[in-house]
């Protein structure tokens, strides 16, 4: 063989091997009798999805073109993955003194266990809103690594705290100088802090406005963080690129955060006129945890809450409904979140339920943790919706959940990024 032969050879199998290393990836068709779409609120029957890698490709109907994997789900009805804007995937529900013997290499394995979880669930992205030691940031990185099955996650690192405060570690005494990761105080404190948790890796930045229900010694009536102190935190976050989400139920502590200009205000249980009138003005979220009330009235004595936090947590049941469906019928944005860890994880989709008891339709309620959510993380590029070029992100559920939300606790099909991670047989 002379050099121009052997030559000619030579880059034809070159181009050959780049061609194959570099040929486009698999094309997947789910072939449904149904889809929301929950933009609309309208069904679209015998529909077509084509996915190629882990994107949505082209949205029709008609017979499925000869590809290699065709996925037939005839009597489902399809949805985007659903979005769960509050949750704490490295904790289970563990209350008082046994929360000090969770070391943090066990956190970070309950992460992972929990992550598999929730995805099966139908969740296909969390926003993790406080997590000590970084675990989270570390189980979102295994995760996008592919080490682990979990969804996507926005997460946040440790909370910011006041001294003393709601996300404080308060329960060893002063000889022991125990304080949480994200605790700061003062202007000048809170901004190194949003600093430092930013450098280790977070997406979004969580904050203590006011106390709590699962924290000893505080109110969650009371602000915690001022509003000056609130404004330099939001002020840095977003000028670095991150949101931020506010722990707050007082409805003074909502006002200030709202008006200091976070993202979102989580639990809102004493939210007032003046703090839905000020969450509506800077269109600020509000993101209610509410089924978690349902399972501690359940479960509070058989999980052994102790008396501080079980007295709080009888107070605010009573009247946190009345004040969450108040900012629903005024108006206020919504996106869904539950307080996982809380309750047992998996059981995420039982918050649609509550909202459509307190005036929601069927489809409002899937919105929050569809469009709204998406909308709140700022990924509505990617997610969010079943549309072609975003992440093929699907669930499925047997019936129609516009008429009964609460097919959505039972998802017969789980599917990530083109991935499928759950299909029941039939």
């Amino acid at each position: 063989m002379n050099k121009s032969i052997f030559l000619l050879v030579f880059l034809l199998a070159c181009s050959f091997c780049f061609a194959q290393q570099f040929s486009a990836p698999p094309v997947t068709v789910i072939q449904a009798g149904h889809m929301l779409d929950v933009r609309t609120g309208h069904i679209q029957d015998n529909v077509l999805i084509t996915i190629q890698g882990d994107r949505i490709t082209n949205i029709g109907s008609g017979n499925p073109p000869p590809v290699a994997n065709v996925i037939h789900l005839p009597n489902a009805t399809l949805l985007p993955g659903l979005i769960d804007a509050h949750t704490h995937l490295t904790g289970d529900p563990n209350f008082g003194y046994q929360e000090l013997g969770i070391s943090i290499p066990k956190e970070a394995l309950i992460g992972a266990k929990n992550a598999r979880i929730t995805l099966e669930a139908g969740f296909t992205t969390v926003r993790n809103v406080g997590a000590a030691g970084y675990t989270d940031i570390a189980l979102r990185d295994a995760i996008n690594e592919g080490m682990i099955p979990g969804p996507r996650m926005d997460a946040s690192g440790p909370a910011l705290s006041i001294t003393g405060g709601h996300c404080d570690n308060n329960l060893l005494p002063y000889e022991y100088h125990a304080r949480s990761d994200g605790a700061a105080d003062g202007v000048e404190g809170v901004q190194h802090k949003v600093r430092e948790i930013i450098k280790y890796g977070a997406d979004v930045i969580k904050i203590c406005a006011t106390g709590g229900v699962l924290s000893k010694g505080d109110d969650p009536r009371a602000s915690q963080y001022t509003l000056e102190e609130m404004k330099a935190i939001v002020a840095d976050a977003h000028r670095l690129g991150r949101k931020v989400a506010a722990h707050a139920h007082g409805a003074q502590g909502i006002l200030w955060a709202s008006e200091a200009g976070v993202d979102s205000i989580e639990h809102g249980s004493y939210i007032d006129d003046a703090a839905i009138a000020m969450m509506k003005s800077k269109g600020t979220y509000l993101v209610p945890t509410l089924y978690l009330s349902d399972w501690m009235r359940e479960n509070a004595t058989k999980i052994g809450l102790p008396e501080m936090y079980a007295a709080k947590m009888r107070t605010i049941i009573q009247i946190a409904r009345g004040n969450v469906k108040k900012a629903f019928d005024s108006g206020v944005k919504i996106a869904f979140g539950t307080d996982a860890a809380v309750y047992p994880h998996g059981l995420n989709a039982h918050e649609f339920a509550v909202y459509v008891q307190l005036g929601m339709t069927p489809v409002q309620a899937i919105q929050t943790a569809t469009v709204n959510a998406a909308d709140l993380l700022g990924w509505t590029d990617r997610i969010g919706s079943l549309e072609p070029g975003k992440f093929a992100d699907i669930i499925a559920v047997n019936g129609d959940p516009t008429k009964d939300v609460t097919l959505l606790q039972n998802p017969v099909f789980v599917m990530k990024g083109g991935v499928v991670y759950k299909q029941a047989t039939y």
